[in-house]
């Protein structure tokens, strides 16, 4: 465990990818194949099961420290990490443990699963007792399912292909799916037969870049008159438009269809296994041939039209799906890409060549006939960038996202190769909203406040209506901790309620109707986009003007989009909404 600690302590303390490798092909270098093993599998974000409540973690950390329950919670509402608080809190070992990473695991970890939670306390107590600070607060992490450090699976493929030799994208192959940590496979993980490959094994996804406005060139400020015609810059960058595949981006969930050994599997971007989730779809792609890859988007389908994603993730968060599901949310698979045909790997030849071999395959996603749960995503073919501008300000009517532009003549990259793939997404939805509720972050930003709730009027009041964490410099970070710290009006355990004075401009992809949230909507992944200096607090939206973003015909349909309009109205910031409401008991993830 001592080796890892120290693995983890150097991947933490740097921002140099060179240095990451080199940490990782050192410590694959100095440990067994066993212990190697299950530090890969931490590093590529893979989780055990947590066999204990976080509760009980504070309970027993607090009993064995003497101290109160609220003095451990002033604590880790300080520091802000339950693995870091426990770490510190506890006194020094009596005794050092020698044993490694895989021997904790397998001897430690793992068989807290079968224990009664007398005994579960004791065998953690006691792993507390035989860690040093640094091995404790790993030990911890693990035990939490907390366990993260910056380090992609991509970076981890390089130090292993640099320490066995093997080529990079043969172990990012083998890394993809569902494998256990064990020594057989890392030693088939280190093997320099590259032609071996697991039925079920996915692909590493190519994913694309996006081209942001400020890539074009476009002034960002929103209100100005005169913006640069981002056409222009479209075609300096990337040349003419014949040279690009242009797709639209649909709104759904990334996934790969494989179809090996007269069997299916769907997996999500995320490595997760879909299969059982989506009968309908695995019902058409046993007709495939076999030795058939196809990777492309599942989006809900239902009268030759996508479905919002609010619709979608109604099937995402079920492993079983009932008869009415499947009637209310169909769903169908949008091939964009084949990588695979007759067992041979397509990766290396051009998209232009693997598009054609596609088409021989299935229906397009525009042929209203086919009542096949595959199709292939429509291919679009602009005569000009100007042509694409008009087909990207369209996205929102179609339900999609905007545009993919990717090279005709592109391999399938791993991971986002520069100047391949493009994601050309249309600018979000903007609104004023005034902070009403503060949170300590997490990590780095535990000491200052940096989970920020937002709200918008409705009649006389402010109701919260998002949460956002990102947007500001480390300068207004600072900034905005000192006015908390200032004009804190009250406290419902680590949230503070905040003097309303403070308007910021939020941007949110989506929006839909809610009756989960007190202001009746839920905006999906909102953002600080900048500090409105500028703005008093009855400057802000109303709840009604965001509202009307919603169509009102589909109520989770998303119109064009508009600035919400701003409506005045008459504060009241000596009585801020003192009350959570809803939003903190059980706000969605937006």
């Amino acid at each position: 465990m001592k080796r890892f600690a120290q693995l983890y302590q150097e991947l933490d303390e740097t921002t140099k990818t060179s240095r990451k490798v080199s940490a990782l092909v050192q410590y694959l270098g100095d440990v067994s194949p066993t212990d190697a093993v299950w530090a890969v599998w931490f590093l590529c974000g893979h989780r055990p099961k947590r066999t204990v409540a976080v509760g009980k973690l504070r309970e027993w950390c607090a009993e064995v420290c003497a101290i109160p329950e609220w003095l451990f919670s002033e604590t880790y509402d300080f520091v802000g990490d339950l693995a870091e608080t426990i770490a510190l809190l506890l006194p020094p070992p009596t005794r050092v443990s020698e044993r490694t990473l895989s021997e904790w695991i397998l001897t430690g970890l793992l068989p807290l699963t079968r224990m009664k939670e007398l005994k579960k306390k004791s065998a953690i107590v006691g792993a507390w007792n035989e860690l040093a600070q640094l091995e404790r607060f790993v030990f911890n992490k693990l035990l939490t399912g907390g366990f993260r450090v910056g380090l992609s699976q991509k970076l981890v493929s390089k130090a292993i292909a640099q320490f066995s030799g093997v080529p990079v994208d043969v172990i990012a192959h083998r890394l993809m799916g569902d494998w256990q940590p064990t020594e057989n496979f890392y030693l088939s993980l280190l093997s320099h037969d590259t032609q071996s490959s697991e039925t079920s094994r996915p692909y590493p996804f190519c994913l694309a870049h996006a081209m942001t406005t400020a890539e074009l060139d476009v002034v960002e400020d929103r209100d100005a008159v005169d913006l640069p015609d981002p056409v222009v810059q479209l075609t300096e960058r990337l040349g003419p438009v014949q040279d690009w595949m242009l797709e639209w981006k649909w709104d759904g969930i990334r996934a790969q269809i494989i179809r090996r050994n007269q069997q299916t599997f769907v997996w999500s971007r995320g490595e997760e296994l879909l299969t059982e989730r989506f009968p309908e779809v695995v019902c058409d792609v046993d007709q495939l041939p076999d030795g058939t890859v196809l990777d492309g988007e599942l989006v809900g389908w239902k009268n030759s039209h996508v479905l919002p994603f609010a619709d979608l993730q109604k099937r995402i968060t079920r492993k079983s799906v009932g008869r009415k599901l499947l009637d209310d949310v169909p769903v169908r698979f949008l091939a964009f890409d084949l990588l695979e045909y007759g067992g041979e790997d397509l990766r290396s030849r051009p998209l232009k060549e693997r598009r054609e071999r596609l088409e021989t395959l299935l229906p397009t996603a525009t042929d209203a006939t086919s009542a096949s749960a595959l199709a292939i995503a429509e291919s679009l073919q602009p005569d000009s960038w100007a042509d694409a501008f008009a087909l990207r300000q369209s996205s929102r009517e179609r339900r999609v996202e905007g545009l993919m532009l990717k090279r005709m003549d592109s391999e399938y990259g791993v991971g986002r190769v520069t100047g391949l793939w493009w994601k050309w997404k249309i600018e979000p939805y903007h609104c004023d909203a005034v902070l009403i509720y503060a949170q300590r972050g997490h990590g780095r930003r535990a000491s200052k406040f940096t989970d920020y709730t937002f709200a918008a009027w409705d009649n006389e009041q402010l109701v919260p209506f998002a949460k956002a964490y990102s947007g500001l410099t480390d300068a207004e970070i600072r900034e905005v901790d000192k006015f908390i710290r200032e004009n804190t009006l009250d406290r419902f355990g680590p949230v503070q309620t905040v003097k309303a004075q403070l308007v910021f401009e939020l941007a949110f992809e989506g929006l839909q109707i809610s009756n989960r949230h007190k202001a009746g909507i839920a905006v999906r992944f909102p953002r600080i986009t900048r500090w409105r200096r500028d703005k008093k607090i009855e400057d802000a939206d109303s709840i009604s003007s965001i509202r009307s973003l919603v169509q009102q015909t589909v109520p989770v349909a998303i119109q064009s989009a508009p600035r919400a309009g701003l409506r005045k109205r008459k504060p009241n910031p000596a009585n801020p909404p003192a009350k959570l409401g809803g939003l903190f008991a059980g706000m969605e993830e937006d």
